[in-house]
């Protein structure tokens, strides 16, 4: 008689590492992930200095700030589908080799308008990274367990924002501006090391998408027809918008506006960021008991009554209402970004690349906007950089209640 062909078992995922591997994968993932606040907040310090060196005003110099989120954004629009054709490691190694490079042709830059491509190719190599190091959690996990690890990446994630100006202001004490791209450098030299020897593959090449072009174009499209993942992901951009905001302009409001020292403004700086890996790791406790739209709704609620304490302490020139309210909208930041993430990964765990590209796509162009919206507000006020707070805390909210509305699974 004739014998009835087994069914085909879909190939299995990558078991999740355990014990000291899983220590390392998660520092590792965290690094890779940090390479964004990394080459965003190192050189904030040096901003005024960088002003008058390079013959440039506040919004030209904001604008390498913006350049550098644009390149991050092509980046992962780039390599996300790539990554889910050809695997996870090779993405990585390439785009962190190559911000190496791009970090010392930064350093080398003779004038604001260089400095910006310059830091615009530096982001698109960075990118690649960051895009992977999604994807590798979403080919790990899923649901909460996605949500908690995205919580503890923050862990990680949240030195470097909490680390990196007071390391440029330390670099600062030893040589200019241009030494702290030499430093991004090294940063960037070791983190390739790290990855080359201990990033696993995640995607086997039973899963990969090998479809071409027009299946990656039929996944973008199946992606941006999700009503629902179409709103976690333009919730978390116009949630990093208003950190964007607060990134590019804290140093001018903070040193220039109300006349703290550099170090100081590093002290407060690491102080918010901290507030950030704080109530990441109270969310991952926090999943053990509750979903994570809840979680993300109350943090939204809670960042928008923080930004309106920013905005109200700018127009009366309050500089301890400003800090406490800048405390408390970035730590809430620290309860939005895992919980929406997961919550948009969650949803289409075949094509994870390609929806952590998206994501984080959507995230930094909108984002994009609110550095050159902060300096063309005018120098020598509060006001501007809290006004575009407010307004993306208002709409981040108000995008999650409507457009990512879901109905009980």
């Amino acid at each position: 008689m004739p014998q009835t062909a087994a069914p085909v078992r879909p190939p299995e995922r990558i078991g999740a590492p355990t014990g000291r591997a899983a220590v390392g994968l998660l520092v590792l993932l965290g690094a890779l992930t940090a390479i964004g606040p990394l080459s965003l907040d190192t050189y904030l310090p040096a901003f005024p200095e960088m002003t008058r060196d390079l013959a440039a005003s506040q919004a030209q110099i904001q604008l390498s700030l913006t350049a550098c989120l644009v390149g991050m954004a092509l980046g992962q629009l780039v390599t996300g589908p790539l990554s889910d054709r050809w695997g996870r490691r090779l993405p990585v190694l390439v785009g962190v080799a190559a911000y190496t490079l791009l970090s010392l042709v930064c350093a080398l830059a003779p004038s604001a308008e260089t400095l910006a491509a310059a830091r615009f190719a530096q982001g698109f190599a960075g990118g690649m990274g960051t895009v992977v190091a999604r994807a590798v959690v979403r080919d790990l996990y899923a649901g909460r367990a996605a949500a908690k690890y995205f919580s503890r990446l923050a862990l990680v994630f949240g030195i470097a924002p909490m680390a990196a100006p007071a390391f440029g202001s330390l670099v600062l004490r030893v040589g200019d501006w241009r030494t702290v791209f030499v430093a991004l450098a090294v940063i960037g030299g070791l983190l390739a090391t790290a990855a080359a020897w201990r990033l696993p593959e995640t995607l086997p090449a039973a899963r990969r998408n090998t479809g071409g072009l027009a299946a990656t174009a039929a996944a973008g499209r199946a992606l941006l027809a999700d009503r629902v993942y179409l709103g976690y992901a333009l919730t978390q951009g116009l949630a990093f918008a208003g950190l964007f905001a607060y990134l590019s302009g804290s140093s001018f409001v903070l040193q220039d506006v109300f006349g703290l020292s550099a170090g100081t403004f590093s002290l407060v700086f690491g102080a918010n960021a901290l507030a950030f890996v704080a109530v990441g790791q109270l969310n991952a406790r926090l999943l053990d008991r509750h979903d994570p739209r809840p979680l993300l709704l109350s943090a939204l609620g809670i960042g928008l009554l923080a930004a309106l304490g920013v905005l109200t302490g700018a127009l009366l020139g309050a500089l301890p209402l400003v800090i406490v309210a800048l405390f408390a909208f970035v730590g809430s930041l620290g309860m939005v970004m895992p919980n929406g993430t997961a919550l948009a990964l969650d949803r289409h765990a075949a094509r994870a690349g390609t929806a952590a590209a998206l994501l984080g796509g959507i995230q930094a162009v909108v984002a994009a906007g609110a550095a050159p919206l902060v300096g063309l507000g005018g120098e020598g006020s509060a006001v501007p950089m809290a006004v575009v707070v407010s307004g993306a805390a208002a709409a981040s909210l108000l995008v999650v209640l409507t457009l990512a509305r879901t109905r009980s699974r």
